[in-house]
């Protein structure tokens, strides 16, 4: 069998060496390239270099469309504005298209399902098999427990990052919601201070960490009378988000057209 050639888009940043690193290291995939945004001090540099696995030979560059005609996937952690824009290059080349890229709003989430009407999009908040269990198991949890038990989502991130609430704590805030058969936009409870009242019965809150190095740690919270459920994940390596990545990427290739999630890649999407 062929190996799937992976592209890697922001290439030189923590998440692109990450990625470099396990495409490196995978089976079943191979290197075929990486891109940095126009006048970065990277392009030119040599991928496996950045990303501390020895010289490769393949060289960092600017052209989203060459590095697309490389490979059959594109793993993308980059920004709201370059995933749309490389997601219609991805289609037009008819090749894989990995987004763990936070912060889209709704049109962007329209032109990205726009494009995956000619190739495979495979999107998610969060890459991480343990996150998607815990995606899971919030649906679950609170399709069970009634009003009585307020829902709580904290979440907490190295100082860099630049979305609040994280692209993971809304995504369980939704799971949340969908398990209870509601809208999250009207239930969501994002910002207190002050005097603000009593809590809303119902309200789904969410709290924001940013600090440190912290690769991502989300906790939900079920808080009725007396009894307090609690579901974790810690994420102590960026590499658990781009292992995620390269299986998404694998289990893509070869799939019909379509809007995907690391649900589907898992085998825990409901029909």
């Amino acid at each position: 069998m062929t190996d799937i050639r992976m592209g890697v888009v922001g290439v030189a940043g923590r998440m692109g060496r990450a990625l470099v690193r396990e495409i490196v290291a995978a089976d079943g995939a191979v290197l075929a390239g990486g891109i940095e945004r126009s006048g970065s001090d990277h392009i030119g540099r040599d991928i496996g270099e950045l990303a501390g696995v020895g010289t490769l030979g393949i060289e960092a560059v600017d052209n989203g469309q060459a590095l697309c005609a490389a490979s059959d996937v594109v793993l993308d952690f980059s920004s709201p504005a370059s995933t749309v824009a490389l997601a219609k290059q991805a289609a037009r080349a008819g090749i894989v298209h990995v987004i763990g890229t936070t912060g889209l709003s709704e049109d962007d989430i329209a032109q990205l399902t726009e494009a995956a009407r000619e190739a495979v999009i495979v999107r998610a908040a969060n890459m991480s098999v343990g996150v998607n269990l815990l995606l899971e198991l919030t649906r679950e949890v609170a399709s069970r427990l009634g009003p009585d038990f307020d829902i709580e989502i904290a979440e907490m991130h190295h100082r860099m990052k630049v979305d609040a609430p994280s692209g993971t704590a809304l995504a369980l805030g939704e799971a949340a919601a969908q398990g209870r058969g509601i809208n999250l936009s009207e239930v969501s409870e994002r910002g207190r201070d002050g005097i603000t009242g009593a809590r809303k019965r119902g309200d789904i809150g969410f709290a924001v960490l940013r600090g440190g190095t912290v690769a991502g740690d989300h906790t939900v919270i079920f808080a009725g009378d007396d009894e307090r459920i609690e579901l974790t994940h810690k994420a102590a390596d960026r590499a658990i988000f781009a292992r995620g990545a390269v299986r998404a990427g694998l289990w893509g290739a070869g799939k019909p057209a379509g809007h995907y999630t690391m649900a589907d890649v898992l085998g825990f999407n409901r029909s």
